[in-house]
């Protein structure tokens, strides 16, 4: 047991020796190896051999995370892997000479470098690349992997917010040299999203890759690119809690000011006071789009509501004077008593002014005493029996004259006295009556006045039920409508 032991012991010095020995071995031949390519190198020409040969650059992206949408300005900023892959032919060697090392890891400003920069940068700093490493590979192959935080510019198309979806474009492509020096490929058909960090308000619907080659007007040689399509699809779930949803209930609770009695008071400041809390919630979408021509989806419905509501609160001050309309309007028209008061009133289920909606029995009660209110033109029978007393008197101070002649009236003969008071009497009769007809005419013309009035509220009630369902079936229409264009 100790014998096999020590030579398992023994084995395993030796193993290390070795990988040691190997190491040194090999950081003494990648520092002979550096000194000898670098000794004529120079990184400011094209590493080709023949000036007309095209170096071929192959690009990969990789997108880490999204780090802002700035929907206003327009620019997206974006944390990418970049990965860059040529050819240098004056940094070859052969790895048997080297100790079979194939490749070593130098700082990337040592070597020739492709000036490929982002065509669509929205950023104000121009700094240079970030300077790591890149891996030689004894061919001659370089890989170059640099980190970038990059700001380009995205056209935001907002008609759709907060249900859009965006495409924004990234596009390399060399700086100075055309397609005939360096010429500029994809390696993958679509940028890599293995790495990337999930975002709280984008997803990730894929980033294709395209190639292009386009010729500008200023020169005749061609100017290969190649452009990530970044297409991100917006989670509404935040702006539906926080924009859509208040204003949905909100604009549901605007046509309930129709419902709202016109005695209250408080008919058109609920309007006023719906209209302005809609105000706010327009002026916070409004900071956060662009100022362009494309109105937002929730704007819109923000402007249609504002609209209705508008209109409601007009519609409510027209009816509160149809409401207050009182003695000194003129009677109902005979189109308003039919189309208004006999049919809408009943497809509507509307009371008439003061009846109670929780007590049937007491509705029909004074159901019945408002018929006969509004049966005021035919109010001058309800007096006929106060008419015929003083008819009476009449014929009483009539028959009074035909029994006692004018002379006797004047007080002379025998029974001057008597007859002075029959005639001092029947005057005291005849201003009684007067009074009393006067009030008997103030009481008809007051209740013809007051059944005029509960008219002209009916009316105003009516009408409010009118356009408060009318108003709630173009709410459910306007929202159903979005949520129909959302999706």
């Amino acid at each position: 047991m100790n014998t096999s032991l020590a030579i398992s012991y023994l084995t395993f010095i030796f193993t290390v020796g070795m990988l040691s020995g190997a190491n040194a071995a090999q950081g003494k031949y990648a520092q002979l190896l550096f000194n000898e390519l670098f000794q004529d190198y120079s990184n400011a020409l094209r590493p080709v051999e023949d000036t007309d040969t095209v170096l071929n650059v192959t690009l990969q992206i990789t997108l880490s995370q999204i780090k802002d949408m700035d929907e206003r300005n327009q620019i997206l900023t974006a944390y990418l892997w970049i990965r860059q892959t040529w050819y240098d032919a004056y940094l070859k060697w052969d790895k048997d000479q080297y100790d079979g090392l194939d490749s070593i890891r130098i700082p990337s400003n040592l070597v020739w470098r492709p000036d490929i920069v982002l065509y669509n940068k929205a950023d104000d700093d121009f700094s240079e690349p970030v300077n790591t490493n890149i891996v030689l590979r004894y061919d001659g192959k370089i890989t170059w992997d640099s980190p970038a935080i990059t700001k380009s510019s995205c056209v935001v198309d907002v008609s759709y917010f907060p249900f859009d979806s965006q495409q924004c474009n990234l596009t390399f492509g060399s700086w100075t040299y055309n397609g005939n020096q360096v010429d500029i490929f994809n390696s993958l058909d679509s940028g890599d999203l293995s790495d990337f960090i999930e975002d709280v308000e984008w997803e990730i619907h894929g980033m294709p890759a395209v190639r292009n080659v386009i010729t500008y007007g200023c020169c005749s040689e061609p100017y290969p690119d190649v452009t990530f399509t970044l297409i991100l699809k917006r989670k509404s779930t935040f702006y539906i809690f926080n924009l859509l949803l208040p204003c949905l209930l909100i604009s549901f609770l605007a046509p309930l000011g129709f419902y709202l009695p016109a005695d209250s008071g408080e008919k058109v400041s609920l309007g006023v006071t719906v209209l302005l809390a809609l105000t706010v919630f327009q002026l916070m979408v409004a900071e956060s789009m662009p100022p362009s021509e494309n109105v937002p989806l929730i704007g819109k419905y923000y402007i249609a509501t504002m609209t209705m509501i508008t209109a409601s609160t007009a519609l409510t001050i027209i009816i509160m004077n149809i409401h207050y309309c009182g003695s000194g309007a003129k009677p109902v028209p005979q189109w308003a008593r039919v189309v208004i008061l006999d049919y809408m009133s009943k497809i509507f289920f509307v009371y008439d002014v003061g009846e109670s909606c929780t007590s049937s029995q007491s509705m029909k009660e004074q159901g019945s005493s408002l018929k006969k209110i509004n049966a005021c033109p035919k109010e001058p029978r309800q007096y006929e029996g106060a008419r015929q007393p003083l008819t009476k008197i009449r014929n009483h101070v009539s028959t009074l004259k035909k029994k006692f002649p004018e002379d006797m009236s004047n007080g002379y003969g025998p029974q001057g006295e008597n007859t002075r008071d029959i005639v001092s009497c029947c005057s005291c009769y005849r201003i009684l009556i007067k009074n009393i007809e006067y009030i008997a005419s103030c009481v008809r013309r007051h209740k013809a006045n007051h059944a005029k009035g509960v008219e002209w509220k009916k009316v105003a009630k009516v009408m409010d039920r009118f356009f408060m369902w009318i108003f709630f079936i173009m709410v459910f229409f306007m929202s159903v409508l979005v949520i129909g264009k959302a999706h």
